[in-house]
C-alpha cells in the first residue's frame, strides 16, 4: 500500500505540471487582458492614456510577453520560491490574497463535508431498510427536491424565512458588530450562527445525491445470496448489515470523495455570492471576470491538487473497505 501510494504522488508531478499549462493557456484564451480591462474602466471615467503609457504598464506587468513565457516564470516561481505571482486586481501577491479566505473556505468546506456524510450515509441506510415506509417516501421527497432545486434559490428561501422569524437574513459569515472585533466567545457563537445556512446550502445538493446513491447501492447488496448464505448461518441481522452489506455499499460513495471534495472546497461560487461568502469560490469568478491570470491560474492549480489527492484518498478507502478490492503489482 505504501508503495502504491508513493508510485501515485510520483505520478501526480506530471499530471499537475501539465494541468496548469493547460489552465494558464485556457485562462489567456479569451482577448485582452488585465490591462486591457482595467483600461476600459478608466477611460469609462473620462481617464485618458496614450499609447506609450500603455506600453510601459504592459511592460511593467510582463504582459508583453508571449503566454508560454509569462507561464515560465509563473510556475517556474512557484517550485523555486514559493511565489504564485502577483494579483493585478488586488495589487498583493497572489498567496496574500489566497491565504486571507483560505481559513473561512476551510471551515465551511470541512462542516460542509461532515454534514454531508454524517447526515447522508445514516439516512441513506435507514431509508434501505424502512423501504417503502413513511420515513424512506419523506427522505426520498428530501432527497429529490434537494437535487432539483438550484442552490442559490435554497439559499434565498433559507435566508427570507431566517429574515422572517429572526429578523436577521443571515448574510455572510459575522454580524456587523463584530467585524472589526477580536476572537471572542460571543463572536464564535455568531459565526457559527452565520455557518447554518452555508453548510446546509452547499451540503444539501451532495447530501441528497448520496442518500439516493447509499439506499440503492444498499438495497442491492442485501439482494445478494451472500445475505441469504450468511442468514442460514445464523448471523445476526446487524452483523450482517454493518460488517457485510454497508461495507459494500459504501464503495460508490468512497470513490466520489475525490470531486465532492473538491466542488464542497469551491462553495457553490453562486451561492457563495448570494450569501456573501468570503470563501475562494467568488475569488476565482472576480480574478476570471477581471483576466487576472495569476490570482485564476494558482487557485485552478491547487483545486487540480486536490482533485488528485481526493482521488488517492478515494483509491485508499476502497482498498479499505472491499478487500476484493487490491493493488496488484503489474508483472
Amino acid at each position: 500500500m505504501l508503495r502504491f501510494i508513493s508510485r501515485r504522488l510520483l505520478v501526480m508531478i506530471p499530471m499537475v505540471l501539465l494541468i496548469s499549462v493547460i489552465v494558464f493557456f485556457v485562462i489567456q484564451l479569451p482577448p485582452g487582458d488585465f490591462m486591457s480591462s482595467y483600461i476600459a474602466k478608466m477611460e469609462a471615467s473620462n481617464e485618458v492614456f496614450d499609447q506609450n503609457t500603455i506600453a510601459r504598464m504592459r511592460a511593467q506587468y510582463g504582459l508583453d510577453q508571449p503566454w508560454y513565457v509569462q507561464y515560465a516564470k509563473w510556475i517556474a516561481g512557484i517550485l523555486t520560491r514559493g511565489d504564485f505571482g502577483y494579483s493585478f486586481s488586488y495589487n498583493r501577491p497572489v498567496w496574500d490574497v489566497l491565504s486571507q479566505r483560505m481559513g473561512t473556505t476551510l471551515a465551511i468546506s470541512l462542516t460542509t463535508m461532515a454534514f454531508t456524510y454524517l447526515f447522508s450515509i445514516p439516512a441513506g441506510i435507514y431509508s434501505a431498510v424502512k423501504q417503502y415506509s413513511f420515513g424512506d417516501y419523506l427522505l426520498s421527497v428530501i432527497g429529490f427536491l434537494g437535487m432539483g432545486t438550484p442552490n442559490f434559490l435554497f439559499a434565498i428561501i433559507l435566508m427570507v424565512i431566517s429574515y422572517n422569524w429572526f429578523g436577521d437574513p443571515m448574510l455572510g459569515l459575522v454580524s456587523q458588530q463584530f467585524v472589526n472585533q477580536p476572537m471572542s466567545w460571543a463572536k464564535l457563537l455568531d459565526i457559527l450562527k452565520h455557518m447554518i445556512i452555508p453548510v446546509i446550502v452547499i451540503g444539501t445538493a451532495n447530501t441528497c445525491g448520496l442518500i439516493r446513491t447509499m439506499r440503492s447501492q444498499l438495497l442491492d447488496e442485501i439482494s445478494r445470496p451472500y445475505v441469504l448464505t450468511a442468514r442460514a448461518k445464523g448471523l445476526s441481522e446487524k452483523r450482517i448489515l454493518y460488517k457485510y452489506c454497508v461495507r459494500a455499499a459504501l464503495n460508490p460513495i468512497a470513490s466520489t470523495i475525490g470531486w465532492s471534495l473538491t466542488s464542497i472546497f469551491t462553495g457553490s461560487t453562486i451561492s457563495a455570492i448570494v450569501m456573501n461568502l468570503p470563501t475562494q469560490g467568488p475569488l476565482l469568478h472576480q480574478a476570471l471576470l477581471n483576466q487576472d491570470m495569476y490570482l485564476a491560474g494558482s487557485w485552478l492549480l491547487l483545486m487540480t491538487v486536490m482533485i488528485l489527492l481526493g482521488t488517492i484518498l478515494s483509491d485508499i478507502l476502497l482498498a479499505w473497505l472491499d478487500p476484493r478490492i487490491r493493488y496488484v503489482k503489474a508483472r
